[in-house]
């Protein structure tokens, strides 16, 4: 830090008396400056000003914490209060997470694909069964074809049980799918 301070008076000592010089009124003196001249001014006004937002953004971009961040403020102590209870926070999606959930991907592809299992077929449901009868019937399903009970190649039936169950069972999965099977 000492050190840019030092350059930038160093600077300032060595340009100073040149522009006081070169602004001197006499009458038979005329400052010519060429086009390549122009050109190093231009840039080297550039680099200052880049330098200079560098500078006052350091923090930032090296993601250092402030002496306000390291303080201790009654505002950031609830934090989880204001994320949870704001009123504009609602319909609020963070950039880039809109319908990437693992579960909208598999389905998005499952469509494309005309391959959308009917998950409610699959328990023997209909659309609009409640929680438990999602789970008795996963249940009764479960005891019938697991693996062990039946001694035969059940595994892959289990399967199609378990993730039926899976997104049923998960009020927010099954909003997901059962979205995109409105869709297909």
């Amino acid at each position: 830090m000492n050190k840019i301070k030092i350059l930038i008076i160093f600077v300032i000592l060595i340009v100073a008396p040149q522009i006081s010089y070169a602004q001197e009124n006499e009458t038979d003196r005329v400052l010519k400056i060429s086009n390549d001249e122009k050109i190093i001014l231009f840039a080297g006004f550039s680099i200052a000003v880049i330098a200079i937002f560098l500078f006052l953004a350091r923090d930032i971009i090296l993601r250092r914490k402030t002496t306000y961040d390291k303080q201790e403020h009654e505002s950031k102590k609830d934090k989880t209060y204001e994320k949870y209870h704001s009123d504009w926070g609602d319909d609020y999606e963070e950039i880039g997470k809109r319908g990437n959930s693992k579960e909208e991907k598999e389905f998005r592809d499952q469509i494309s694909n005309n391959d959308l299992p009917n998950y409610y077929e699959i328990l023997g449901l209909k659309i609009d069964a409640s929680p438990q009868e999602i789970k008795n019937n996963f249940r009764e399903l479960a005891k019938k074809s697991h693996p062990d009970k039946t001694k035969k190649d059940s595994e892959k039936e289990m399967i199609e049980i378990n993730k039926a169950y899976e997104i049923l069972s998960d009020v927010e999965a099954r909003k997901k799918y059962d979205k995109y099977m409105k869709s297909s």
